[in-house]
C-alpha cells in the first residue's frame, strides 16, 4: 500500500477541488459555469497532410484558470470525449506551454483567462464532409473550484482558412529537447515501499529563473508526485516518486516517460528517460 504521505497527497489532488466547492458562502454558490466559462470551435483548415486542424477556444472570466494535460497537486485534468464525431479516425492535440500557479503552497499548472487549445483531425474518408464533436469536462478555479462540462460540435469544411490564433497557439508549444539545447539526459530508478524514486538528470542550458519539471507515465494511473529539483552546474537535476495502483515496485517503460521543463522562458519536453 502507498504509504502514508502518499496517500495523503493523493486525497489532496482527488479532494481539494470537492473541498473548496463545499466550503463555499451562499453568494459564491451562485457563481455558475457560464458566469465564468464560454466555448466555441474554431474550424481552421485542411493541411497539406489531408488532416484538419482546428481548435477548442476557452474564454474565462478575468483572473479564472483552467488546467493542463497533467494539472499538479490539486488541478483537475481536463477530459476529452470525441466519440460523437462523424468521419474522424483520430484527434491530436496540440498543448501551448502552460503556466505555474502558486496558492497556499499548492502549485497548479494551467491556463489563465484564454485558452486556444490546437487539435489535429484526421478523418476516416478524407473526400467525405467531417463533423468533430466533443464533450469535454473540466474544472476551472479562481478563489473557488467549479467543474465545468461542454459539449461542442462543428463542421470542418475544406479547405477552410488560416486561422492566425490557431497559428499563435501552434507557436506557443514547447520546444523539443533538440531545440532547446538539450545534450544528455539519464534516469536512474530506485525502488521504494510502494513504487519508484525516479531522479533525472538532464544537461541543458539554465534560463535563469526557478524551473518546474512535470513527469508524465505512460500509465495515467500512476501516481506522480511533484518533482524537487536543483541545479548542479550545467544539469539540472530532478526528483520524483511514482506510485502505481497496487502500491508496490513495478517495471518503468522509460520511453513513456515525458518530462516538461517550464520556467519564465518557455517550456522545453523531453521524451525518454534512459538508463545512465
Amino acid at each position: 500500500m502507498p504509504s502514508p504521505t502518499h496517500y495523503v497527497a493523493g486525497m489532496i489532488r482527488t479532494l481539494r477541488p470537492l473541498s473548496l466547492l463545499i466550503a463555499l458562502t451562499a453568494p459564491a454558490l451562485a457563481t455558475a459555469e457560464e458566469d465564468v466559462l464560454t466555448a466555441t470551435f474554431r474550424p481552421g483548415w485542411q493541411l497539406d497532410s489531408g488532416a484538419r486542424m482546428a481548435a477548442v477556444d476557452l474564454t474565462l472570466a478575468p483572473g479564472w484558470k483552467t488546467y493542463w494535460r497533467s494539472p499538479g497537486e490539486a488541478g483537475i485534468p481536463p477530459s476529452f470525449d470525441w466519440s460523437a464525431s462523424k468521419n474522424v479516425k483520430s484527434v491530436r492535440i496540440h498543448w501551448p506551454a502552460p503556466s505555474v500557479f502558486e496558492s497556499n503552497g499548492i502549485r497548479t499548472i494551467g491556463y489563465q483567462d484564454r485558452l486556444v487549445l490546437p487539435v489535429e483531425v484526421t478523418a476516416i474518408d478524407p473526400a467525405r464532409p467531417v463533423t468533430l464533436s466533443l464533450r469535454l469536462d473540466l474544472g476551472v478555479c479562481y478563489d473557488i473550484c467549479l467543474p465545468a462540462s461542454l459539449s461542442l460540435s462543428s463542421d470542418l469544411a475544406a479547405p477552410g482558412a488560416p486561422d492566425d490564433g490557431i497559428r499563435a497557439a501552434l507557436a506557443n508549444r514547447a520546444a523539443t529537447a533538440g531545440e532547446a539545447g538539450v545534450t544528455k539526459v539519464s534516469c536512474t530508478i530506485d525502488p521504494i515501499r510502494d513504487g519508484l524514486r525516479l531522479t533525472a538528470r538532464l544537461q541543458l542550458p539554465d534560463p535563469g529563473s526557478p524551473e518546474v519539471v512535470a513527469f508524465e507515465t505512460a500509465d495515467p494511473a500512476v501516481w506522480v508526485a511533484t518533482a524537487v529539483t536543483q541545479r548542479e552546474g550545467g544539469d539540472l537535476v530532478a526528483m520524483t516518486e511514482l506510485v502505481p495502483p497496487n502500491g508496490a515496485p513495478f517495471e518503468l517503460e522509460r520511453s513513456g516517460v515525458t518530462m516538461t521543463i517550464l520556467s519564465k522562458t518557455g517550456a522545453v519536453e523531453v521524451v525518454g528517460c534512459p538508463a545512465p
